[in-house]
């Protein structure tokens, strides 16, 4: 039942990534993605969830330590701050802020999911084809993950094939975009 709430939610998630494409990224959009994407999960019904705020217990992600629940308030917004400074970005700055985004590990669940919605959104406020990373390619942006920080160029070419990818979606359905 989980997977069909959260499916819809993914839909209510888009819409508002559409909606708030030209605005800069900020904490409170960050947690309102969240907390749609949680809501009416079982998840939601359990106290120490918190759905829509940031976890309260520690987590890992493919085994590799995140940043702990008293650390996170602070360190996601030296992240923000940080990635704010620049109006204009490149694929690559997106990824950095990803990776980042994804050591921290904020949520307690869900981290990925918005993780990949804040990057559609940040490719259509930069000018940048939107990607969608496909099941058939989960590995490969995994692996690109894990090895951001000694070979960049696994993520960055995973990435650009979801590129290629969405990009004939849209030539399929006649929508126009930048480059």
């Amino acid at each position: 039942m989980d997977d069909i709430i959260e499916t819809a939610n993914h839909f209510r998630c888009i819409d508002l990534v559409i909606d708030q494409a030209k605005y800069v990224l900020t904490e409170g959009f960050i947690k309102q993605l969240h907390l749609i994407l949680k809501n009416g999960t079982s998840d939601s019904r359990k106290a120490w969830f918190a759905v829509g705020e940031y976890k309260r217990l520690e987590n890992e992600v493919g085994g590799i330590q995140t940043a702990n629940p008293e650390e996170v308030p602070q360190k996601m917004k030296e992240l923000l701050k940080a990635y704010n400074q620049s109006k204009k970005k490149s694929l690559d700055e997106l990824l950095q802020f990803h990776y980042d985004f994804e050591r921290i590990h904020p949520f307690q669940d869900g981290n990925g999911r918005v993780g990949r919605l804040i990057l559609f959104k940040e490719c259509l406020r930069n000018g940048i084809i939107p990607f969608i990373i496909e099941d058939d390619i989960k590995d490969f942006y995994y692996r690109g993950l894990q090895e951001w920080k000694n070979e960049k160029g696994y993520l960055r070419d995973t990435c650009l094939t979801a590129q290629d990818r969405f990009r004939k979606y849209m030539e399929y359905f006649g929508i126009k975009y930048g480059d």
